[in-house]
């Protein structure tokens, strides 16, 4: 069988081929990549998580998202300060202009890669973005490695 007519094969080179075009859109119009946004997005849904959990729900390493948050804070997109609770752990946040720049990342995404989905069509998107909740849903769930803690809002 051809490695395209294999849906596992399939799914890991979409999200490598996204992924490698959302850098570069990202690169282009706003000087930071991919991974950094993606960091940026974690920060803004939790800015009390730690670099461990981000690593973990990204499925990178934690020396790879701790680089990645050094670049964001000399971009200062990123503060971190020290954790009240705890000294030896830093909680890192976004800057007012990081959230400006992740919800204009996020804008540039969706324009950027809405011309190739929407060629699809309303039906066809409707069922893949469901289909994907549930995949998500059911991939995700407690206890299977790199199982995320939020449902995705869509």
């Amino acid at each position: 069988m051809s490695p395209v007519n294999s849906l596992n094969y399939l799914m890991h080179h979409l999200a490598a081929v996204l992924g490698k075009q959302s850098d570069q859109l990202l690169k282009e119009q706003l000087g930071i990549g991919f991974s950094q946004y993606r960091i940026l997005m974690v920060l803004e849904w939790n800015p009390r998580i730690q670099q461990n959990v981000i690593a973990n729900h990204l499925g990178q390493t934690e020396a790879s998202i701790s680089r990645q948050i050094k670049v964001l804070k000399d971009k200062g997109l990123l503060t971190s300060k020290a954790d009240p609770q705890n000294k030896r752990k830093h909680i890192s946040l976004p800057t007012p202009r990081g959230m400006q720049i992740t919800e204009a990342a996020s804008d540039i995404l969706r324009r950027g890669l809405a011309g190739d989905i929407i060629s699809l069509g309303d039906d066809q998107l409707l069922k893949l973005n469901q289909n994907l909740q549930r995949l998500h849903k059911q991939l995700c769930q407690p206890g299977k490695a790199g199982a995320c803690d939020h449902q995705l809002d869509f």
